[in-house]
């Protein structure tokens, strides 16, 4: 399936805003529109034709097995988000649909050929790529010296900011993409933990949940300071 730039819900937020409209439609008639269901694979490691994508809605994990099969979280992939190891020779980590994803791809040398003629468009994955890595370092330190309560306070005050259409603030109600079995193997706790630390930040005030993933934000603000996003912002 062809992609629709001028219907895209991230025109305005993923790497190729930055292109003008003739430029957008050049690069669109090289793309396809890829949908997968929950738990469907993108790429694994060690592919050599990893297609490079732009994610348009959903969410994706980046995740590596280790020797005894036991999985790792690494990152999470949010709308307008880019996955793709651009001028590497295959992929070093398995992506992972976490819910129904629709997906823009892109054969990497298509993207490459891109990028050499627009280099704006260069630019912009550049920053995209220096956001993903203070992501994952900030994730890395987390992890390293926050309390539980606060990893996963940050976890939710995240996925909260990933849903809203507004960058300015997060949405008011949303689906945790990730089962709490994933959010404990990401946050390095223990499954009952996470279900208790989500408890406990329910009977705070900061969030009420609905149903088996359902989120509400009751207090935004209140859900920042657990998370510490506060102190990071100040």
């Amino acid at each position: 399936m062809n992609v629709t730039c001028k219907t895209c819900p991230v025109k305005d937020s993923a790497a190729c805003a930055v292109l003008n409209e003739n430029e957008r439609d050049v690069l669109a008639a090289a793309g396809r529109t890829r949908i997968l269901a929950r738990g469907e694979m993108l790429f694994a490691a060690g592919d050599e034709d990893a297609a490079c994508a732009t994610l348009i809605s959903g969410a994706l994990k980046v995740s590596a097995v280790d020797m005894d099969g036991n999985e790792q979280i690494l990152a999470l992939v949010h709308p307008a988000g880019f996955i793709g190891e651009l001028f590497a020779p295959f992929a070093h980590h398995d992506v992972v649909a976490l819910t129904e994803s629709r997906l823009c791809t892109f054969a990497r040398v298509d993207l490459e050929s891109a990028i050499e003629q627009y280099p704006a468009l260069a630019r912009a994955l550049l920053r995209r790529s220096q956001e993903d890595l203070l992501a994952t370092r900030n994730l890395l330190e987390l992890n390293a010296n926050a309390s539980a309560e606060t990893r996963l306070a940050a976890l939710i005050h995240d996925f909260a900011g990933a849903a809203s259409d507004s960058p300015c603030h997060p949405a008011s109600e949303f689906e945790l993409p990730l089962t709490r079995g994933e959010i404990a193997n990401m946050l390095g706790l223990t499954i009952e933990t996470v279900s208790r630390k989500l408890g406990e930040i329910e009977t705070s005030g900061a969030i009420r949940r609905k149903g088996k993933r359902g989120i509400e934000l009751v207090d935004p603000a209140l859900l920042r300071a657990l998370s510490g996003r506060e102190a990071a912002q100040a």
